[in-house]
């Protein structure tokens, strides 16, 4: 598949969806800031799963992934939000899960009836997934309690179940961490909202002495890691996918702001410090969805250097992101920071994607390690 241009069914694919969220899927966030604010928007999920996005996560490959992303943050950031919720909760279910885990929960989330959660950071392991903390204690053949806290999980405390990281055997870093499947209802499994700047719900959950058994575990005992990163090497470019949604629509604001906007005898983008502009915004968010596109087709196609791509597609992108939405505001001046603007709210939203699932400084260091690894794969690594 050429990484470089869409083909025309996807082009209207991203057309449809796009329209999708502005005509079905925004009214729903709109009620639900009136009515209820601040916790899963329950309807909107249950939209994305009649829609049928919800089952394409699990259907579908990373550029699809990409696509979707890319479409619904354009039109409606947080339908965008609901729906990468959903999949980075349930993907390590979807890839490593037993049948009866599958069974039972897959359904539930692809129609919208279940919130899911990936439940891997903790107050002293954000970045750094493998200082891990949260315990897994032994308490028989194939059964565990674990102990311990996890925090800025988004959609806790509110998720029907969570796949959850905890440490198996001590001392062993990365080696020694398990994935569990874990339902909400769990005996000793207690959570608490976060205030946090965040259109949807971010909490901590609190674990004393949670029952858990191997029909919980995802994958192989002391071997979680691989599915954490086995997950966020497919969701880091969709990342970058929800960036460059959000920049491309602070990019077509600016177009059409200074278009029309009178300044100094004429419109402002005959001015060319302002054109000029513009023109660095275009480029930097074209390059940042190339990046994206070409990291999620290697990642379909099995190619060698996953996680570097994926890693290379995150940072670019919510760095571009983040660049280009700084622009625009400034373009637009004081109006784009009253409350209820595009700007504002894009201004709002696209902070966060340069720390999760790995900060921007993470990305750098994976870039780096990868980079050396494929360099001195056959010779003794330099002093």
């Amino acid at each position: 598949m050429p990484v470089f241009s869409l083909d025309p069914a996807q082009t209207a694919w991203c057309a449809e969806l796009r329209a999708l969220a502005a005509d079905r899927l925004r009214p729903l966030v709109e009620k639900a800031e009136e009515v209820e604010p601040g916790h899963v928007n329950r309807p909107l999920v249950a939209e994305l799963g009649r829609l049928g996005l919800l089952e394409r996560l699990f259907t579908s490959g990373a550029l699809d992934l990409c696509l979707m992303r890319e479409s619904l943050a354009y039109a409606c950031t947080e339908a965008e939000t609901a729906l990468a919720l959903q999949g980075l909760g349930a993907h390590p279910v979807h890839a490593y899960g037993t049948p009866a885990q599958r069974d039972r929960w897959l359904p539930r989330v692809s129609e919208g009836s279940a919130v899911a959660a990936f439940a891997l950071s903790e107050p002293g392991a954000g970045s750094d997934a493998a200082a891990l903390s949260l315990t897994a204690r032994t308490a028989g053949p194939g059964r565990w309690r674990l102990t311990g806290e996890k925090c800025w999980i988004s959609n806790a405390p509110e998720a029907d179940f969570y796949t959850v990281f905890a440490r198996t055997t001590a001392e062993a870093g990365a080696r020694g961490v398990t994935a569990f499947l874990v339902p909400a209802d769990r005996p000793g499994l207690t959570g608490r909202a976060l205030d946090m700047l965040s259109p949807h719900p971010i909490g901590a959950l609190d674990f004393d002495a949670v029952p858990v058994t191997a029909d919980d575990v995802l994958g192989d005992v002391d071997r979680g890691f691989r599915v954490a990163m086995g997950t966020l090497n497919l969701f880091r470019p969709s990342v970058g996918a929800f960036a460059v949604g959000m920049a491309q629509a602070a990019l077509d604001a600016t177009l059409a702001h200074t278009a029309r906007r009178d300044a100094f005898g004429g419109k402002l983008r005959d001015l060319q410090t302002v054109a000029h502009q513009v023109a660095e915004m275009a480029l930097r968010t074209e390059a940042a969805r190339l990046m994206v596109y070409a990291a999620a087709a290697a990642y379909d196609e099995n190619a060698p250097g996953v996680p570097k791509r994926a890693a290379m597609a995150k940072l670019l992108a919510t760095e571009t992101a983040q660049y280009v939405v700084d622009q625009a505001v400034q373009l637009h001046g004081a109006r784009a920071l009253c409350r209820g603007h595009l700007l504002e709210h894009l201004y709002r939203e696209v902070r966060a994607p340069r720390i999760y699932e790995g900060a921007s400084e993470v990305q750098r260091g994976i870039i780096a390690k990868e980079l050396y690894t494929e360099s001195y794969a056959d010779v003794e690594a330099p002093e």
